[in-house]
């Protein structure tokens, strides 16, 4: 019998498969059904650097161990044998907390160290041999009691989940959801409030949810509601699909009570006339589930019809989705629903990866910061005698409308689609009204007259009063349909609209509501990478992303209203208004002189949040953070094999490079840009770093061909920089496809260790004089 493998000279994935995979199999657990090993749980964050992006380092588990699929019990960290037994506890923990997972366990192959987070053992931590690993049975029972799970619910809690295809299985963050919700219902919680960010799946979620209670009997006829007749369609043939013929969408006001799952708007189903009202066609006890998607529009406020339909169907446990909770002084979601279960939000979603980060472009226009002013007896191009008055920002668009302002922004829109190079992007102008949208509409056409003469569509207007413009939504929300390509809007596609390929969206629409802001920021959140949407940016004309430094963006919602003595502690209801607004008087000037006094890009730190300081600064306080000294800098530097790996840590601790060039200088190597404004070290450029390497004539053990090729690195690294030589595609690209192939090229070092070990050597000479 050959000799065994000594321990301290196997990989980690070795320890993997020789000794901890046979270990849990001993130990009862089902290599099929409840072991994944090297389990990708967040995606990486999005990294952009000017127009150019990458992926920051996604969170993995080396196990997770399931009682079934869907219902992770324990995270298992692995490290190779000359670690200790408990060296990847911490890694552990952390993975299991963002999972909110009880049990982590540590091993090296020796043994394993057993971390139960419940805080209902003896111990918080204990030492096991391989044999003594918890068996699944053990650890599920644990699990129940922490959670509180009783043998009454358990066989709703342990319910299977639809099998979703391999490019659909819910995310982490997903099944926390789905897994806390099926929980609080089978303990008889009968209103909830879920919040995640827009574009995380929220319909999915919710699919979960009514799939494994209705499989598992708890529920047995589900009322799914919404606003948008959009949504619904959507969500029955997407998401909801699996439902088959169980499921109809009720509409035209038929009812038809042999369904299971009903999908519908609430205009559907509610009227200002009684008759109208046909949810009272069903019992008050028929459904006995139901979701309200969108949950903010309307049901928070008591006298709304949403929230008629939730009071008519009281007895029914009624479960909120919103990305943005409202929570106002008069209306609140966490009032009617309770806090919310589970918060999954923007911020969290980008540093995941799942979501797409972004950039703001602020314009201040100078009639904005100045205001306009009429001269005395002014008429508007209609003949209207202007009023004697200072008009600014919250005034244009509304009463006064400044045609030479709406051709500016316009301009500037259609300016930064041509420079970028990309007049395909898909964008979105939000305006203040169905008005200024159609002037808009038109500005943008003349701006963009060469590609609307290949098609109309354009650019387009989407408003609620338009049916050519509405037809044409599908059409914009399809990645593979180019058209319409610019679209102004005022409401419409303020919510619900799934637009993966939106990369501009626009704001020349003054807000002032936290959840409408975070609604309209929505539309750019999704990432479709397969149509190269990795980000998006926000050009910013109404001073509206300021609400991106107020407190309330994008944390936990909070119940403001604030009863004073001797009032009830419950909010109150909305004091109805007097009738709609006074329609007021709009002046159009056609002659006014509007130019742009200030323009400039926003920068974000790591959180989100405005970059205050300066971005020298900035950079300053990012860079030594993560190294407490230039000695310990120069060391990371050196020792790293691509120094690129250096710069995306730096890069998902928030430094911005591209913002760093701008401000310093597009001719220096990253490397000096960090060491001159965090260190205050004379920079070089890489020009001057290439020459002092040429001057030294480093490379003469090399032959005439090999000595070609690195001359050609030089000069792409003079170029271009660091990371396009470290990359071995760069062999495939001009000038060096006129050497030879890439195969070819590294054969004249010798072959590719030969040739790495050359480049190593390169980049040690071109930052030696540091």
């Amino acid at each position: 019998m050959p000799e065994p493998f000594d321990k301290t000279t196997l990989s980690e994935r070795d320890i993997c498969t020789k000794l901890i995979t046979p270990a849990l199999v001993r130990c009862g657990w089902d290599i099929n059904a409840q072991i994944r090993e090297e389990v990708t749980l967040t995606a990486g964050r999005v990294l952009v650097r000017g127009t150019l992006t990458s992926r920051g380092k996604q969170k993995r588990a080396d196990y997770v161990l399931y009682h079934k699929p869907g219902l992770p019990l324990a995270v298992v960290e692995a490290k190779d044998n000359t670690h200790s037994v408990g060296s990847g506890m911490q890694q552990a923990i952390a993975t299991a907390e963002l999972q909110d997972i009880p049990f982590a366990f540590s091993s090296n192959g020796d043994g394993f160290l057993f971390h139960d987070r419940t805080g209902m053992a003896e111990q918080r931590e204990v030492e096991l041999t391989l044999d003594q690993f918890p068996r699944p049975a053990a650890l599920w029972q644990r699990y129940c009691a922490w959670k509180g799970i009783t043998p009454a619910i358990e066989s709703i809690v342990a319910q299977d989940y639809y099998p979703s295809p391999a490019n659909k299985q819910p995310r982490y963050y997903q099944i926390l959801a789905i897994n806390r919700a099926i929980e609080a219902i089978a303990k008889g919680q009968s209103r909830l409030l879920l919040v995640m960010a827009t574009g995380t799946g929220k319909t999915f979620t919710a699919f979960q949810i009514i799939w494994r209670l209705w499989q598992s009997g708890a529920k047995k006829r589900i009322l799914f509601l919404a606003d948008r007749n959009i949504l619904v369609d959507q969500t029955r043939v997407n998401d909801f699909k699996p439902f088959g013929s169980a499921m109809t969408k009720i509409q035209k006001r038929q009812v038809d009570k042999s369904y299971e799952i009903y999908l519908s708007l609430y205009q559907a189903v509610t009227g200002s006339e009684a008759e109208k009202n046909i949810y009272r066609q069903f019992s008050p006890d028929f459904f006995d589930l139901i979701v309200i998607d969108e949950c903010h529009r309307g049901s928070a406020t008591e006298d709304s019809a949403w929230r008629e339909i939730l009071d008519y169907f009281h007895g029914a446990t009624q479960i909120g989705l919103t990305a943005t909770p409202k929570e106002t002084r008069e209306v609140s979601n966490i009032d009617y629903f309770g806090g919310p279960i589970f918060t999954y939000s923007l911020r969290q979603g980008i540093e995941d990866g799942f979501l797409a980060p972004y950039k703001v472009i602020r314009v201040d226009l100078d009639t904005d910061l100045n205001g306009w002013q009429p001269k005395p007896g002014q008429r508007d191009k209609y003949g209207k005698e202007i009023p004697d008055q200072v008009f600014n920002r919250r005034d244009f668009d509304r009463s006064l409308v400044l045609e030479p302002r709406t051709e500016l922004v316009a301009r500037l829109v259609s300016d930064y689609l041509k420079e970028t190079g990309d007049r395909t992007a898909k964008t979105i102008v939000f305006c203040e009204n169905i008005d200024h949208a159609e002037r808009m509409r038109s500005a943008l056409v003349n701006e963009n007259q060469d590609l609307v003469n290949d098609n109309p569509r354009y650019v387009m207007r989407i408003t609620g009063d338009n049916d050519e413009g509405k037809a044409q939504l599908d059409n914009f929300i399809d990645p593979r349909s180019p058209y319409p390509t610019i679209v102004t809007t005022s409401e419409l596609l303020t919510t619900g609209v799934d637009a993966k390929t939106c990369k501009l969206i626009v704001l020349d629409q003054r807000i002032q509501s936290m959840t409408k802001f975070k609604q309209i920021i929505g539309r750019g959140t999704r990432i479709d990478e397969r149509y190269g949407k990795q980000f998006f940016t926000i050009m910013d004309f109404k001073q509206a992303t300021e609400l991106f430094a107020d407190p309330e963006f994008d944390g936990d919602p909070v119940q403001i209203y604030e009863p004073r003595p001797n009032q009830p502690v419950a909010p109150p209801e909305p004091v109805a208004e007097d009738g709609p607004p006074a329609r007021r008087e709009t002046y159009v000037v056609s002659d006014a002189e509007v130019g742009v006094a200030i323009m400039r890009e926003q920068h974000y730190s790591k959180d989100g949040q405005p970059v205050t300081v300066s971005i020298r600064d900035y950079t300053r306080q990012t860079v030594t953070q993560a190294y407490a000294s230039l000695d310990e800098f120069l060391h990371q530097w050196r020792s790293a094999d691509r120094k690129q790996a250096v710069l995306q840590a730096l890069a998902e601790q928030g430094l911005r490079l591209d913002a760093l060039e701008q401000e310093v200088g597009q001719d220096y190597d990253p490397f000096d840009l960090i060491c001159h404004v965090a260190f205050d070290q004379p920079p070089l450029t890489r020009r001057e770093r290439v020459n002092r390497v040429r001057k030294r004539d480093y490379f003469n053990q090399y032959g005439q061909q090999a000595r070609q090729v690195i001359e050609t690195l030089l000069d792409k690294y003079a170029d271009e920089g660091i990371e396009d030589i470290e990359d071995l595609n760069v062999l495939k690209v001009a000038p060096f496809t006129k050497l030879g192939t890439p195969v070819e090229i590294l054969w004249t070092f010798g072959g590719r260790v030969n040739y790495l070990n050359a480049l190593a050597e390169l980049k040690q000479r071109l930052y030696e004089a540091a």
